[in-house]
């Protein structure tokens, strides 16, 4: 139904919409195409600025009129903070659209009917499940209020994220943790537990490419969370905020230690794993946060496959082996009693970086 160009088209227009940064709208991206030649390319850049469509349609410079517009997700059709694109399809002249996928939570329904009453041609699934993708976390966060958790670490061949003694510096090669910074740049949250900060100190900042900081979250029931730890540091330019969520019952002194920093302290139920962490992402689910990355450690990895709250892992392999029982696993949970039980990644895919690989898919488990 649609030719090579046209694949390499929207391939152009998803790789667009991965450059945004919308939370909570979804990311999307957009070309326009007039003989086989694209005019011009366009993304949602942030929440309140304009839409991919309307991003392209400027860049074409009044060059649309009787043109193809390839968009990755259907075109809205309301008045928010910025006006209908349907509208502005057609006041672009737009000959044709060409959609990736339909919207699953439109505000107003028919944009494509409103665009075909109008006398544009549409059609709609070129690379569908790409760009269903694209906007996964978005669809979770309308339809549960959730955000979208990826689970994230490096690891060596035997499945281990650090020695017996805490040791983690470093698993992988320079090329893999550039990759990592990339996404924590994509995510609007990054979360990681206590023991992570006691044992490694990180900052959980974008420091090996251009990009900004994710809000920084910690799970931390007891406020054991140093005053001096890395991930108060809030003197970068990103102004990057650390929240830490805690048990009501942790000690009062150490609040006060830790309001002194400009951390934002959030009480939620404590459980027998510490803090309520269904609890933690209701609360970031209702404060916008759509993407989330959990970098661990061990045990929070395996809190939240136990209880069924991570979408995608995202795993970095190192050639290196540890060869110990005792070292730290990438999670420490309840497991499975059988392999047929184990999590798998569906629509896996591998990618080489350095010396390293980095296996990414969604997650599945038989029940």
């Amino acid at each position: 139904m649609w030719s090579e160009f046209e694949h390499q088209v929207m391939e152009r227009a998803v790789t667009e919409a991965k450059r945004g940064h919308p939370s909570p709208n979804p990311r999307v991206g957009a070309a326009i195409v007039r003989d086989e030649q694209i005019l011009s390319r366009g993304y949602h850049h942030e929440a309140g600025q304009a839409h991919a469509e309307v991003d392209a349609i400027r860049n074409a410079g009044g060059a649309s009129a009787g043109a193809s517009l390839y968009v990755t997700l259907e075109p809205c059709n309301h008045h928010g903070r910025t006006g209908p694109c349907t509208e502005a399809i057609l006041e672009a002249g737009i000959a044709r659209v060409v959609i990736g996928c339909r919207d699953p939570a439109p505000h107003v329904p028919r944009a494509i009917d409103r665009l075909q009453r109008a006398g544009v041609v549409v059609e709609v699934g070129l690379m569908e499940r790409e760009c269903t993708a694209l906007i996964a976390d978005f669809a979770k966060h309308h339809r549960t209020g959730l955000p979208f958790v990826t689970l994230k670490a490096a690891v060596t061949l035997d499945g281990k994220i650090a020695t017996r003694s805490g040791d983690s510096k470093w698993i992988t090669g320079q090329v893999a943790r550039t990759e990592a910074h990339s996404m924590r740049d994509e995510s609007d949250a990054v979360l990681v537990g206590v023991g992570t900060v006691l044992a490694d100190d990180p900052q959980l900042t974008v420091r090996h490419v251009e990009g900004r900081d994710p809000i920084r979250v910690v799970l931390d029931a007891d406020l054991r969370t140093p005053p001096t730890a890395a991930v108060l540091d809030s003197r970068r330019e990103s102004g990057a905020e650390t929240w830490i969520f805690h048990a009501p019952d942790a000690a009062p002194a150490r609040r006060d230690a830790l309001r002194g920093r400009g951390v934002e302290l959030i009480a939620v139920t404590r459980d027998a794993r510490g803090v309520a962490i269904p609890e933690v992402l209701r609360i970031l689910g209702q404060r916008d946060v759509v993407r989330l990355l959990v970098e661990g450690g061990s045990h929070v990895h395996g809190t939240f496959l136990d209880l069924g709250l991570a979408d995608r892992a995202a795993i970095f392999i190192s050639p290196r082996i540890v060869g110990d029982p005792n070292a730290i696993s990438f999670a420490a949970g309840s497991g499975a009693e059988s392999i047929e039980q184990a999590w798998r990644l569906l629509h896996a895919k591998v990618r080489a970086l350095g010396s390293d690989w980095l296996i990414i898919g969604d997650l599945e488990r038989t029940p």
